[in-house]
């Protein structure tokens, strides 16, 4: 790391804490907030145009995850670090981060000066991760889910038939009713909604 300002993107969809969590990290000597953004999907072209060395980077984001962005930024900006921040301690999504490229899994309500001693150490080389979101994640196991059925109970989520989930992920109607009735079965559900359901607490989709 260099004498200079770490230069930092921070991405999160509520004005406020947006707003909030600049404010904190700016009063960081060493730390400079140089892009905002609202949107999961702005979050590469911001990154490219401020030269950013870490993306601070929300879960739940209009446009697309910050889960997805995760990834998108690190195939596209492999030197930029990552770290995923989240108001729900979940076990699904610390994996899915991790698996996207995250180089940090923190809570929202962490102190700002942890969330300032992340950022320093991501750029070190370090992984950071919350400890109580670790041991719950290895206490869970992993996703049984596959990345098809994440799929298909994604779209499946609005209430769409599987005629219109077949169309929408180019699959035959068996094919749906085969990874609908996995994904059931492995989560444990009744039908499709509680699966979505019981999928989404759990981080897995």
């Amino acid at each position: 790391m260099t004498d200079r300002s770490v230069r930092v993107l921070l991405a999160e969809d509520q004005g406020m804490v947006r707003e909030a969590l600049a404010a904190l990290l700016s009063l960081e000597g060493d730390i400079d907030v140089v892009a905002q953004v609202a949107r999961g999907d702005e979050v590469v072209a911001a990154a490219v145009e401020h030269g950013v060395d870490v993306a601070l980077l929300d879960i739940e984001m209009p446009g697309m995850t910050g889960i997805e962005a995760a990834g998108l930024l690190r195939r596209t900006q492999p030197a930029t670090k990552i770290v995923v921040l989240t108001t729900f301690g979940r076990p699904g999504y610390l994996r899915r981060a991790m698996e996207s490229g995250a180089d940090a899994f923190l809570v929202k309500d962490a102190p700002a000066a942890q969330l300032a001693d992340a950022v320093r150490r991501v750029l070190r080389g370090e992984r950071v991760i919350d400890p109580t979101l670790a041991a719950a994640a290895l206490a869970e196991g992993a996703n049984p889910l596959t990345a098809r059925e994440r799929d298909v109970l994604d779209v499946a989520a609005d209430g769409s038939v599987n005629a219109d989930i077949a169309a929408r992920l180019h699959l035959s109607e068996g094919t749906v009713r085969n990874y609908l009735s996995m994904a059931i079965q492995k989560t444990g559900a009744r039908n499709r909604a509680e699966a979505v359901r019981i999928a989404r607490e759990k981080g897995w989709l």
